[in-house]
């Protein structure tokens, strides 16, 4: 009945994890859920009026395929003032939320066969995109030692005259890992020296003022003779707490590609809601946002090095402290090993481990016994995970949440008759 094409589709498991823990739920028991990358503030109280006041003028028909020009005009005049350049806003495309703009990139200049890299562990919607339009997967290692930031040694060995998009993100999802402007520089130069001329950089870059330790946000479209080959893209998700209102953008290269990036609109979501993308344009230019952005940061700051010592504290994880967004990453490589979820898996049979990892059955382990939710390796980018294995948390949690969250996490990797009897039992899939 499907076409063959969704056979290369894949997923993104934070949300696909709700089904278990409806079920976990359902047996009457309380789930601490440390897996969602969503901020557990609401959206600024200003912002919120400013929609409620376009809803009551009657905003809400059809506007711009590409975006309001009011929206893109401040989107234009924040991106440049931020990254240095002088971005027209005919370039700008607003579209519900940052998945789209992956989607339309795969979508624009891959052809099946080219090659595309990408970050692993990454944002799984990366891969997602690159296997369902043929092309082949060029995962970049992200390395604990680097405090997974990607960087320009390891760009340089991968990059071939097939690479058509390189995807870079940083912060970054779900390591927190942030690319410094040293390394951005260094980055830019391989990709103008040993990158095909038409060359694309999809900059993921909607973590950007959730930083932390007086590092500042880069860009690698700052640096010279980047601009015409990268994709910025952003939205008020994370800085501005509006996940389920929809809004991201893009800023293209060039007015003709934004153009491209229209039409893809036009063909899918017709448009972005008015109201929402004039609430969005005062989260831009409203100097009450900065003080709001300021608390948030400030409240996962303090959750983040919390959570790092706790984990620290943990026989058998060590986590690393990231500079950046609000996840963090722990290794459970020896809880694995010490618990038996590694010789558990070896035990699988090829099909089950093809669907699973160590870390997986960690993951629903801890869920369906101990009741903590959490994000496992092959999450984040399966190609080439083997033989990795970390959970992600979500810091975007009141300390409560977070304390009891990994109260609950620290006995179920020290519950090594637990983990034997649920295993005999079969983990849910």
């Amino acid at each position: 009945m499907f076409a063959d094409r969704l056979q290369r589709l894949g997923t993104e498991n934070a949300f696909k994890l709700g089904d278990h823990i409806a079920r976990v739920q359902a047996d009457g028991r309380m789930v601490v859920k440390l897996n969602m990358g969503e901020p557990d503030f609401d959206a600024p109280i200003h912002v919120a009026a400013e929609a409620k006041a376009q809803i009551d003028n009657g905003n809400g028909h059809y506007c711009p395929p590409a975006g309001l020009e009011s929206l893109r005009q401040a989107i234009a005049r924040q991106v440049s003032e931020t990254r240095g350049l002088d971005v027209d806003f005919r370039r700008v495309v607003v579209h519900p939320g940052g998945k789209p703009s992956i989607a339309y990139t795969m979508l624009a200049y891959v052809n099946p066969g080219d090659e595309v890299i990408y970050p692993s562990p990454g944002f799984p919607i990366y891969e997602s995109w690159v296997t369902f339009v043929g092309a082949k997967t060029v995962p970049m290692r992200l390395r604990e030692s680097d405090a997974f930031a990607m960087t320009a040694d390891n760009l340089a060995k991968l990059i071939t005259d097939k690479t058509k998009v390189i995807i870079l993100n940083s912060p970054a999802n779900p390591t927190g890992g942030l690319i410094e402007s040293k390394a951005l520089a260094e980055m830019a130069e391989v990709v103008c020296e040993k990158a095909p001329a038409d060359v694309r950089v999809y900059s993921d870059e909607i973590y950007e003022n959730i930083i932390f330790d007086g590092l500042e946000h880069a860009s690698i479209a700052s640096f010279s003779g980047m601009e015409e080959k990268t994709l910025i893209a952003s939205g008020h998700s994370k800085s501005f707490a509006m996940t389920g209102w929809r809004l991201g953008y893009v800023v293209l290269p060039t007015i003709e590609e934004a153009e491209v990036f229209k039409n893809f609109n036009i063909n899918t979501i017709s448009c972005t809601p008015p109201f929402v993308q004039e609430a969005g344009r005062v989260a831009l230019e409203s100097p009450e946002s900065a003080a709001v952005i300021a608390k948030m940061v400030s409240a996962f700051d303090e959750r983040r090095k919390f959570v790092v010592q706790t984990l620290n504290e943990i026989p058998g994880i060590t986590c690393v402290m990231p500079k950046g967004a609000f996840y963090v990453f722990p290794n459970i490589a020896e809880a694995c090993e010490s618990i038996g979820a590694i010789e558990a898996f070896n035990n699988l049979s090829v099909e089950k481990q093809e669907k699973s990892s160590p870390s997986t059955m960690l993951q629903m382990f801890a869920l369906y016994k101990h009741g903590v939710a959490t994000m496992d390796r092959p999450s984040f980018c399966r190609i080439g995970s083997e033989g990795e294995h970390y959970l992600r948390l979500s810091t975007a949690a009141d300390m409560e949440q977070l304390r009891e969250g990994l109260s609950r996490l620290e006995a179920a990797v020290s519950d090594v008759a637990g983990f034997a009897d649920f295993v005999a039992k079969g983990v849910p899939s």
